[in-house]
């Protein structure tokens, strides 16, 4: 009798368990449905209104696509655009909803595959991209400045600078020691001031300031023998610009697809050529020439431009290197002086010895002119 007793309260416990479960779950986790009762007691669901915001549909517009890449100059073929739809809250304002506006047009700039085409980007041919400014300004990427810089033979890379390459700049300096006040080059001049003593007359005495050094019959003060020799340091500073254009702009600034023109020959020039062609009464016909240019335009941070208008500004050298098309790296370099190249390829300095070479070698392929190196291919002509 006990243990029926016992079953009976751990099944009456185990239902009121469950009930408590059915009924405060849906409660507890924000589910179920809310219940009241009539007027006989009888629960009855109460039903919920529950508001649901409508999603709003995203509105779409279709602009023209490009579907490969299409270099700048090219006319676009039918098969190289498409429609596609764009969310019309981010759909570009000059974008082009028509592809009759842009197949046939000639591409102004380099256009990406997938890149939306804007208005701006086509002209019907080259001869009206002057109504849209310049081609420079067109193909610079948004961020970067133009800026015009003197470039020769050598600090071209022989001319094998092109447009469209990527360059580092690399730039020399020379540094001497100055006076902090008067900021000339040291040493300094030096005026003693004397009165005789007979005749009161004040005599000024110049030098140039010196060292005193011991001598064997006494003390003598020593001074330069030349101007002061500057202090070379070379540097890379700038990385990875773009070269825009090289050599002069065309007085309308249209140079893309626009091939150059030839500098005639000087008169005189193939006259030797066409005389061994067509016998001696053969007119001479002068070969086309491209005359070298001079100024390289690049594209670069607005705090380089700055840089290189500085370097322009005091004269300072500058020599492009040409970069891969495949490298975009940053790397960074260590200064260049006559210490640097000593240690890093360990160049001994040559002891003095009671004998020596003739003629004596007084310079290196080099030229010496009023204190200035020039490069000359006559070694000897320096003593």
């Amino acid at each position: 009798m006990g243990r029926l007793r016992t079953i009976l309260i751990i099944l009456i416990l185990l239902v009121a368990i469950v009930a408590a479960v059915v009924f405060l779950l849906p409660n507890l986790t924000g589910g179920g449905q809310a219940t009241t009762t009539d007027t006989e007691g009888t629960p009855v669901p109460v039903v919920v209104q529950q508001n649901i915001p409508t999603p709003t549909p995203l509105q779409l517009t279709e602009i023209v696509i490009a579907v490969q890449e299409l270099p700048r100059g090219i006319p676009i073929p039918p098969n190289a655009v498409a429609l596609r739809p764009w969310p019309l809250e981010s759909a570009p304002i000059n974008g082009i909803t028509n592809l009759e506006d842009v197949v046939g047009k000639i591409a102004r700039t380099d256009i990406f595959r997938e890149e939306p085409i804007l208005s701006n980007m086509v002209v019907d041919d080259l001869t009206s991209l002057a109504r849209v400014g310049s081609d420079a300004a067109a193909i610079l990427p948004s961020g970067l400045v133009a800026i015009a810089v003197p470039m020769d033979r050598l600090t071209s890379v022989a001319y094998g600078v092109q447009d469209g390459d990527r360059v580092d700049v690399i730039m020399s300096m020379l540094f001497v020691d100055v006076d902090e006040e008067f900021q000339t080059i040291l040493p300094n001049k030096v005026t003693l001031v004397s009165q005789d003593p007979e005749t009161q007359e004040i005599q000024l005495t110049t030098a140039i300031e010196g060292r005193l050094d011991p001598l064997g019959f006494g003390n003598a003060v020593v001074g330069p023998s030349e101007r002061q020799r500057p202090r070379l340091v070379t540097q890379r500073t700038i990385q990875d610009a773009l070269v825009l254009h090289v050599g002069e702009f065309p007085p309308d600034g249209r140079f893309i697809g626009v091939p150059a023109t030839p500098t005639p020959a000087a008169e005189g020039e193939g006259e030797g050529d066409a005389a061994a062609q067509g016998g001696g009464n053969a007119t001479a016909v002068p070969s086309p020439t491209f005359a070298r240019p001079d100024i390289v335009t690049l594209g670069v941070t607005p705090q380089d431009a700055v840089v290189l208008t500085y370097t322009i500004e005091a004269r300072l050298p500058l020599t492009f290197v040409l970069r891969s098309a495949r490298d975009t790296s940053r790397v960074a370099t260590d200064p260049v002086t006559l210490d640097y190249i000593m240690t890093e390829f360990n160049i001994q300095l040559p002891g003095r010895r009671p004998y020596s070479i003739e003629p004596a070698i007084r310079s290196i392929r080099q030229l010496i002119v009023e204190d200035q190196l020039q490069l000359g291919t006559d070694a000897g002509s320096g003593g």
